[in-house]
């Protein structure tokens, strides 16, 4: 686990000093607004979606620095979410990763226009993908089909707001996966799938790497829900409780925490099942365990 956690790491600053390149600089006019996207960017995290990118398309033999501009505009579409997350009329958190969160830094409206601009700003990253030699147009067209699908009304916005829509009220369990394989799922799901399909996978392996990616997603979920009430503040970096705060609906609170237990170890093992077909699957075997032990 080690030297996998050390590849994690050196995989994350190559994707850093990418995200570095590809943003405006600080300075550039208006310098608040790339001010305040640089530092939601850059405030921690492991880089889990664009790393997915990168060894989605190393299973099918393309290098992953051939990716590297898609993988940057999926973890610029993460930040937004974060940033407009964290707003007061959303889950009014204060801090994320131990650091103040974007809007008490720089105040609603520009923290609101940073997320806004990130997002904008990850589609145009994205298309630079078809100037990199051994990519095809028609790849990066699809791609950023399915990047704006997996993040759109029929993805991730579309969870989110099942999620502020049911604050306060029980859903059932149908309810709670969509949920969350709409919040959470498929910007992941399209983390691999977009790697794989610059790498020109066949459409049956695309279709297993949707299906892992769904795993993957409700098991980051889980233990993301898990976390937020059993989890330590100091490592998490920030409160814990804010999902009861808000009335939301968690798996611990609907399956309780033993039967949540249970069902991230049931994932775990349909996921390494489906990554088992792949060659090369160490990475993901590794990661699978990682995102189950994770504590922060």
């Amino acid at each position: 686990m080690r030297n996998f956690e050390i590849e994690l790491q050196n995989l994350g600053k190559k994707i850093e000093k990418a995200l570095d390149n590809y943003l405006p600089k600080a300075d550039e006019y208006p310098p608040k607004i790339h001010e305040a996207m640089r530092y939601s960017t850059f405030n921690g995290g492991k880089r889990i979606r664009p790393i997915l990118t990168i060894k989605a398309a190393e299973l099918f033999d393309l290098p992953g620095e051939k990716v590297i501009p898609t993988a940057c505009g999926i973890e610029m579409i993460h930040t937004y979410s974060l940033i407009h997350d964290d707003l007061p009329i959303m889950d009014n958190d204060d801090f994320r990763r131990g650091k103040p969160t974007c809007h008490k830094v720089y105040g609603d409206a520009i923290a609101l226009l940073a997320g806004d601009a990130l997002l904008t700003h990850a589609f145009r990253t994205i298309a630079k993908n078809a100037q990199i030699e051994g990519i095809s147009l028609q790849a990066v067209i699809e791609v950023i089909d399915k990047v704006s699908l997996a993040a759109g009304s029929l993805g991730m916005i579309g969870g989110q707001t099942i999620d502020i829509l049911s604050q306060g009220t029980p859903i059932d369990e149908k309810t709670l996966f969509y949920m969350h394989n709409h919040k959470t799922g498929c910007l992941i799901q399209a983390s691999l799938w977009a790697g794989a399909r610059l790498a020109e996978a066949p459409v049956s392996d695309l279709n297993k790497l949707d299906e892992l990616g769904e795993k993957i997603g409700l098991i980051f979920q889980i233990v993301d829900d898990i976390l937020d009430v059993y989890g330590d503040e100091k490592k998490l970096g920030k409160p814990v409780g804010s999902d009861k705060r808000n009335k939301k609906n968690t798996f611990p609170n609907i399956f309780g925490y033993e039967n949540s237990i249970r069902l991230v170890k049931t994932l775990s093992e349909e996921a390494k099942e489906i990554v088992s077909d792949f060659k090369n699957s160490g990475f993901f075997m590794q990661l699978i365990d990682f995102l189950i032990e994770r504590q922060y």
